[in-house]
């Protein structure tokens, strides 16, 4: 692939003190379950075997774990991914960006048409990156100088959200690649991760040629961009390339995820989804039964829920006898919890994925002998500010001509 060839710089070290004194933040219980996770990793990888990450959005993009998920995947050390359609977006658009936060109103616009809190927030670009997006979309350059010029606050957010002009190009620049989309018969994420930057998860998993997909619980969101991707290939192709990920996978690592029906309760899927009619009918099915599934999460609901399970399988006695779980369990439900609690392959990690993700990845590592290109660290910390201003810095937005020069290189071969 000829898109992006430039590597990115050095980010700053994450040495093995810093994430010693990481893990010190965590529970007893949490140390221990990472040791646990981290070993099943180290072992699949050892006999070959193959690794998913499922993330969701929010905290995995600010905690800068969809970009420790990349330069793992470049590792080799994670051969597919699942996730959302706003991060799809937001790494499209470059991750991570820095914004700075205007009032609207005094701008002139009404209060009907402004968010909630009236803020405007304009990206903070590097002429390179501003020209980048000129190219590929038309902007109103006086209305970004209104905007850059108005009093307000910066801060650091995923990119490609409400600022301008990332948000509406990204919208606009996901229409555009979508006819490709189709006509190559691929899911759009796919075709975007030939102009992404190697440090998101779409361009790795493009350059190393393993998927990127969106699940389908988690297509709504990101605007265009996630109508974008969801008319890219039908519902029923998407639920069949991710339940053939899915099948491949000895291990399953989810990350901070809202929804899990499409692991858990899948149509494809046997021992806790609703395959079995799917199997009857002769499509490709397959089980979660033998597979280890990680779930970082900070729902103390779910450890309980796994642990009733474990010890008398009460989750499953509910669902035996008909009887509402949330009162039976005397728990706040979530869907997914009904599928995870009877893996026996489960593990719940509960704790922060800001602290979990470095202090997992980092044993894993370690003990496989590789090095990353790039390790995140806990939000907040100075180390952890210092990765975040590192990925706004250098993980580049999208280039729509390396995505159609990849293309053409395709086609020609």
């Amino acid at each position: 692939m000829s898109a992006r060839l430039v590597a990115n710089p050095a980010p700053p070290r994450v040495g093995q003190a810093a994430l010693a004194r990481l893990e010190a933040t965590l529970s007893p219980q949490a140390r221990a379950d990472l040791k646990t996770a981290a070993r099943i990793w180290q072992k699949v990888k050892e006999r070959g075997g193959r690794v998913v990450v499922a993330t969701g959005s929010g905290p995995n993009l600010h905690e800068g774990v969809t970009t420790l998920v990349a330069a793992l995947v470049t590792a080799g050390l994670v051969d597919g991914v699942l996730t959302s359609s706003a991060v799809a977006g937001h790494e499209m658009a470059g991750a991570l960006e820095r914004v700075k936060r205007v009032d609207g109103r005094r701008l002139g616009l009404p209060e009907t048409v402004l968010p909630a809190d009236g803020k405007l927030e304009v990206a903070l670009l590097s002429p390179a990156d501003l020209e980048l997006i000129a190219r590929q979309t038309p902007l109103d350059q006086d209305h970004y100088r209104r905007l850059l010029t108005a009093p307000g606050h910066e801060i650091i957010k995923v990119a490609g959200n409400l600022a301008y002009p990332t948000g509406l190009w990204v919208e606009r620049i996901a229409r555009r690649l979508e006819p490709l989309a189709k006509t190559a018969g691929q899911p759009l994420e796919a075709v975007a991760g030939l102009g992404c930057d190697p440090l998101t998860m779409l361009g790795a998993c493009a350059r190393r040629g393993v998927p990127c997909l969106v699940s389908t619980p988690q297509l709504v969101g990101g605007g265009q961009v996630g109508l974008a991707i969801g008319d890219s290939v039908s519902l029923s192709q998407r639920s069949a390339r991710v339940a053939e990920l899915l099948a491949s996978a000895d291990l399953i690592i989810e990350s901070g995820l809202a929804l899990a029906q499409e692991i858990h309760d899948g149509p494809f899927e046997l021992f806790t989804g609703h395959g079995l009619w799917a199997r009857h009918e002769g499509l490709a099915t397959f089980s979660l039964r033998d597979k280890a599934v990680v779930r970082i999460d900070l729902d103390p609901s779910l450890r309980r829920a796994w642990g009733a399970q474990r010890q008398a399988g009460a989750v499953a006695r509910t669902i035996d006898q008909g009887l509402p779980k949330a009162t039976s369990l005397g728990l706040p439900w979530r869907m997914e919890m009904s599928g995870f609690a009877r893996l026996p392959g489960a593990l719940p990690v509960e704790a922060d994925l800001g602290a979990a993700w470095p202090v997992l990845a980092g044993r894993v590592v370690k003990s496989l002998g590789v090095k990353p290109g790039f390790m995140c660290y806990k939000q907040g910390t100075e180390l952890g500010e210092g990765l975040r201003r590192f990925i706004v810095e250098n993980v580049r937005p999208l280039d729509y001509s390396c995505v159609v020069q990849a293309m053409k290189e395709a086609r020609s071969d």
